[in-house]
């Protein structure tokens, strides 16, 4: 347990900081004004290829976004079945010790999230609704990412033999999802990029910290 516990930490450093770099190389590299109303894009010819060669496709945009309410349910799922424990043990310290990490870990996702809205990099290459939004990193992408992984993690912890079954659709959820993000035309590439190394980063790190509890 304990070696999955450092490969979990050391994978988790890694996507971080290359998160980090990544972000601080958008803001150097190929730097242009092609966003809407005359934004800056890093790198731009890559963006704006790729932005050409998806297109527009704002179905598939309202789609996802319906969809993104999959991952919403499953935070609240184990934010009531932490409840539960809760009430039924008359104790926050009683609830089970991966619970309260994964709503520490929401937490920090949720901040993630914030954080980038309040002080953007990117904005979307299109409008919505007529403002300008908040593109980078993807917080569609971030969030099913970040959450439909702690499904799978924990369907297989507590009921080892479903994790099996619940692991492969959560996989083709979040491809599916990603890929509509992607073709949709509603985020440059780098957005997406960011945000699956920062989803991958975060939910390593809570993979290790829930290990190391186990260990302890």
């Amino acid at each position: 347990m304990e070696s999955e516990e450092k490969r979990a930490f050391c994978i988790g450093a890694l996507m971080i900081t290359a998160f980090a770099v990544f972000t601080l190389l958008i803001q150097w590299i190929d730097v242009q004004s092609v966003g809407v109303n005359g934004t800056s894009v890093g790198f731009a010819a890559l963006n704006t290829w790729f932005h050409r060669l998806t297109g527009v496709h704002m179905r598939i945009y309202h789609v996802t976004d319906w969809l993104s309410l999959v991952p919403v349910g499953v935070c609240l799922y184990f934010a009531g079945l932490g409840f539960l424990q809760w009430l039924k043990r008359k104790s926050l310290l009683l609830v089970d010790a991966d619970l309260l990490l994964l709503g520490v870990y929401y937490a920090v996702v949720v901040g993630c999230y914030m954080g980038f809205e309040m002080i953007p990099v990117h904005y979307r290459p299109v409008l919505i609704d007529g403002r300008m939004e908040a593109s980078y990193p993807s917080s569609t992408t971030l969030l099913v990412l970040s959450v439909m992984p702690t499904l799978a993690f924990q369907v297989k912890r507590r009921f080892i033999k479903a994790g099996r079954c619940v692991s492969l659709p959560t996989m083709l959820f979040s491809g599916l999802m990603v890929l509509g993000r992607l073709i949709s035309g509603v985020h440059w590439l780098v957005d997406i990029m960011g945000a699956s190394l920062l989803s991958a980063g975060l939910f390593h790190f809570y993979k290790a910290a829930v290990l190391s509890n186990d260990d302890s």
